[in-house]
């Protein structure tokens, strides 16, 4: 898919306006400010290349690409940067790669789906003029979009984390339920440590710009609050590490508790029935002179023997609280 923005220039200036392309002859009547490229066709590929003179490498949005040419620049002055944006959706969590490239003032996006982040951009930048002047501005404000969209994901791990906490420390902890919290803060914990790689892969991407020099004095101030906003969420992902660990903590621990609570059974049990299997075993003996031959009452004062030495272990155990 092929996505055209330009700017517009009436009334509204600052607005971004999304251009209908339809073939490579929409391309030579309009001047973009950025060119968006979702999951690109070979023919929108040459499209591009043909208007613009922009070769797109095949690994622009490879995963496996060196962490040393993320970011770098060349001699022609194309600037080229590779970002991760965070992505949490109905198949989970993940890092989505995407390549950016400015030349001539033109900002080239390459990616393989849909991110929340530029749908935001997209939406914005249509209600809100004097919002975008240029390709620079468009990154800036989807690197500002991106730090903004993993503080609401942080909010939301926020939320979650209380429902859980509530299951685990106000109520009966079973073996189900915590399979559920496990399951629960794994989740979690996997999206935490995702949006601390993004905004870690921004605070890169938005450093790169500043030291470029690329930027003026609004945008560059704008990046050192994008930095700063980024700063404050590496304190709330700290804690909610911590935090998960703690409910991890916990949940075990519930987990050994009603583990222990069956060995005790079993315990209580062997320790009980070793007095009755001594008196079986010494009933059992080739004695000369048997019990249950010589006198009537053998057998019963035997069961009763057993009994009782059966009794005994648990009316003990029951005073010292262990059978609680």
């Amino acid at each position: 898919m092929l996505n055209v923005f330009t700017l517009d220039t009436g009334g509204q200036r600052g607005r971004l306006l999304q251009q209908e392309i339809h073939g490579p002859h929409d391309l030579v009547r309009l001047s973009p400010v950025w060119v968006d490229l979702e999951s690109p066709t070979p023919e929108e590929k040459a499209w591009v290349s043909a208007r613009y003179g922009l070769t797109i490498p095949e690994d622009a949005v490879d995963d496996d690409i060196e962490e040393s040419a993320r970011f770098y620049e060349e001699d022609n002055g194309e600037l080229h940067i590779r970002s991760d944006f965070l992505v949490d959706d109905a198949e989970g969590p993940r890092n989505v790669r995407v390549a950016f490239i400015m030349q001539a003032g033109v900002l080239f996006s390459v990616r393989k789906e849909d991110i929340p982040v530029f749908r935001l951009l997209r939406l914005r930048a249509r209600r809100t003029p004097s919002l975008i002047e240029d390709a620079k501005d468009v990154l800036l404000k989807l690197y500002d979009a991106d730090a903004e969209y993993s503080a609401d994901t942080l909010e939301g791990i926020y939320d979650r984390l209380e429902q859980v906490s509530a299951r685990v420390l106000k109520q009966d902890v079973n073996d189900e339920a915590a399979a559920q919290v496990l399951s629960a803060i794994a989740r979690e914990e996997d999206l935490n440590g995702r949006i601390r790689r993004n905004v870690m892969d921004t605070r890169r991407a938005v450093s790169f710009m500043m030291r470029s020099r690329m930027l003026g004095a609004e945008q560059f101030e704008e990046a050192r609050q994008i930095l700063r906003d980024i700063d404050s969420l590496d304190s709330h992902t700290a804690f909610l590490f911590d935090k998960i660990n703690f409910l991890m903590d916990a949940t075990v621990g519930f987990i050994n508790i009603n583990q222990n609570k069956i060995i005790k059974i079993f315990s209580v049990a062997s320790v009980a029935l070793l007095p009755p299997t001594l008196i079986a075993s010494i009933y059992g003996m080739n004695f000369e002179f048997m019990p249950e031959l010589k006198w009537e009452y053998g057998y019963p004062f035997g069961i009763a023997l057993m009994l009782a030495s059966v009794a005994a272990p648990f009316i003990y155990f029951r005073r010292k609280g262990w059978l609680r």
